[in-house]
């Protein structure tokens, strides 16, 4: 990696003061009041309500507020309900379906609308039940003496015991709701006056086992005239091939004619998104660090999801009130850096990688190449006075000096030397401003070297969570909800034990405990101290490291036993490819045909091929070399690619 100075940059980015605070926080509870809104849901709001209003008579209906994880499906229900209340005769609940579990969720749902009819409508249609032959004596028997004295919640109790008591109590159920429907509503010639609409949030969030029982709920039972349901989920999450994916034909159809239609959710315009971002900004007190390019940035990265760029505001937060890195550095500092890891993750790795031979100031090295790029693009031919500079940044990478004008040719060797994302991020406005305003900085100089001396960020926010994969991460950072870092430990502690990590995320550490011990995993590199997290992991999850420092040790070791797997730098000493040399010698001479895994903090096309040449993967990080070596432990290795 280079460790040349860089050519001055074409303009530098202006500084931003230091600030002191207040800070605050943001909570993440759904907008309820149409003056909380901030991205213009109060108009979709407004309209969804009055239609719903104006569609009672044609009850029963679904309604699906449509839309992905984060993108304010609650937040316009809420919205929705409380446009609601200002229409006559119009009654709502609410049901959460993720607070419930498989038969749960269907007697909750079905409870949770009888709670809303007058006590006087139950009792009549308690009295009804048990005077129906289809019910047990005991029953009638229990429910004709239990109706006087019990309130609402007893006598929903008791309707509940009623209809579900046996198979042929529950195929009345649905005529038996809807008697109570018509009657709370006061129908005259069959249409009601009384309109209930049912909220159900989070059902994306459920299993299949929940899905399926609220569904069958609401279609089943509840399809009555004069009820609503306006269901918020992320409609692909419930398609064949998402949650749903392993339900039979006949219940695939089924979950067809469940919504009747959909709204989904747009997502916010650009300037919508821009001022939401403001005063998300001024509420927090970072208004001032927040630049018309770091807004941009916000916005088009965060995908304009209101709840991720809420928590990346809150990340900053805390950041710069509770991690002690941050002291003495002004606050954009904290902003400019953690945007960088969010959006950046692969280019933020090199800039704190760990310190090394071979390694250098991975900014550095590409704001030179920034210029080199741009003078090797020229038609015209490199000036005398930045050839030489040119020609120095070429020779780091092991090429030629430029003498011609075959510019084109050389930029192309060069791109396969350096980082796999440096093409593609020059061309990146955000990222090299972004670059830019780092450098700028203060005292950017000290703050580049923390970070390369392994300061701790927390993990990046994901845009959704992730189903469990097993990992062996060693750190993870809860403070404000953002998913594990693997191999990233804690800014405000010690990093948690293995069996501690895995507790805390309520997985059983045993299963992973089960697959490593007794794992044979041989490790070569020429600065073991770099490793010493994940390979204490490893042997905390019982599997066996062999260490070797170099290729003649690996050679020793590989002589006495063959590992299960093998993890291997690239770079040793002067050679920047021993690594790759290694193992193509073992290879070709038949001494291990085992998985190889190369761990390497800078990727580079070169690298990539030469190592899909020897049949071996190439991991980027901690999370990366955790997640092959479980899987060679289990004999699922896939080819690389």
């Amino acid at each position: 990696m280079s460790t040349s100075a860089p050519l001055p940059p074409d303009a530098a980015a202006p500084s931003a003061p230091p600030l002191h605070g207040p800070f605050a926080l943001l909570n993440d509870e759904p907008v309820a009041e149409p003056g909380a809104d901030l991205l213009g849901a109060g108009r979709a709001a407004r309209r969804l309500a009055g239609l719903l209003v104006a569609s009672r008579a044609a009850t029963p209906f679904t309604l699906a507020v449509d839309a992905g994880w984060g993108m304010g499906k609650s937040s316009l229900m809420r919205l929705v309900d409380a446009e609601l209340a200002q229409a006559p005769e119009v009654h709502t609940v609410w049901y959460n379906a993720w607070t419930s579990t498989g038969a749960d969720a269907l007697e909750g749902l079905i409870k949770s609308v009888l709670m809303r009819f007058d006590r006087r409508v139950l009792r009549r249609g308690l009295q009804r039940i048990s005077d129906r032959r289809a019910l047990l004596r005991a029953v009638r028997a229990a429910t004709t003496v239990a109706a006087g004295p019990l309130g609402v919640a007893g006598l929903v109790d008791e309707l509940w015991r009623g209809l579900s008591v046996n198979s042929q109590a529950r195929n009345g159920m649905r005529q038996a709701i809807g008697e109570l429907v018509q009657e709370w509503s006061e129908t005259a010639d069959f249409r009601p006056r009384r309109l209930l609409v049912v909220f159900i949030d989070d059902l994306d969030r459920c299993s299949d086992e929940n899905v399926l029982a609220v569904c069958e709920a609401v279609k089943v039972y509840l399809d009555v005239p004069g009820l609503a349901f306006v269901i918020g989920c992320d409609r692909s999450a419930l398609a064949p091939n998402g949650l749903l994916r392993d339900l039979s034909p006949a219940a695939s159809a089924f979950m067809e004619k469940i919504f009747q239609t959909s709204y989904r959710i747009p997502v916010a315009d650009q300037q919508g998104v821009r001022e939401y971002i403001d005063r998300c900004a001024r509420a927090v007190g970072i208004d001032q660090l927040l630049d018309e390019r770091l807004t941009t940035l916000l916005a088009e990265r965060s995908a304009r999801n209101p709840r991720r760029i809420k928590r990346l505001v809150n990340g900053f937060v805390l950041e710069a009130t509770l991690n002690p890195m941050w002291e003495g550095f002004p606050p954009e500092a904290v902003v400019r850096t953690l945007l960088l890891q969010y959006f950046y993750p692969d280019f933020y790795r090199m800039v704190a990688g760990v310190p090394g031979p071979g390694a250098g100031d991975v900014i550095a090295e590409f704001r030179t190449y920034q210029q080199v790029r741009r003078l090797l693009r020229s038609p015209e031919p490199i000036p005398e006075a930045e050839l030489a500079r040119v020609n120095r940044f070429l020779l780091e990478h092991d090429l030629p000096e430029q003498t011609g004008a075959a510019g084109a040719e050389t930029l192309g060797r060069l791109e396969r030397q350096l980082p796999s994302g440096f093409p593609e991020m020059v061309t990146d406005q955000e990222f090299t401003s972004l670059i830019d305003g780092l450098v700028a900085l203060p005292r950017s100089e000290e703050l580049l070297r923390r970070l390369r001396e392994g300061a701790e960020l927390p993990a990046p926010v994901q845009p959704e969570p992730a189903p469990y994969l097993p990992s062996l991460s060693y750190g993870t950072t809860p403070a404000y909800g953002a998913a594990p870092q693997y191999g990233t430990a804690s800014p405000y502690g010690a990093a948690p034990s293995y069996g501690a990590a895995q507790a805390a995320r309520g997985v059983d550490a045993r299963v992973d405990d089960a697959v490593l011990r007794g794992v044979r995993l041989l490790w070569v590199d020429d600065h073991p101290r770099n490793n010493e997290k994940l390979v204490n992991t490893f042997r905390a999850a019982g599997a066996v490291v062999r260490i070797a420092e170099d290729s003649q040790a690996a050679d020793a070791a590989l002589a006495v036993e063959s590992p299960t797997v093998l993890v291997s730098d690239i770079a040793r000493g002067a050679n920047r490819r021993e690594g790759l040399e290694h193992i193509g010698r073992l290879r070709s001479e038949g001494r291990y045909t085992g998985p190889v895994i190369f761990y390497a903090g800078r990727v580079t096309p070169e690298r990539a091929a030469l190592a899909r040449e020897l049949g071996a993967h190439l991991a980027r990080g901690g999370a990366e070399v955790e997640r092959l070596v479980l899987r060679a432990a289990e004999g699922e290795l896939p080819p690389p690619v």
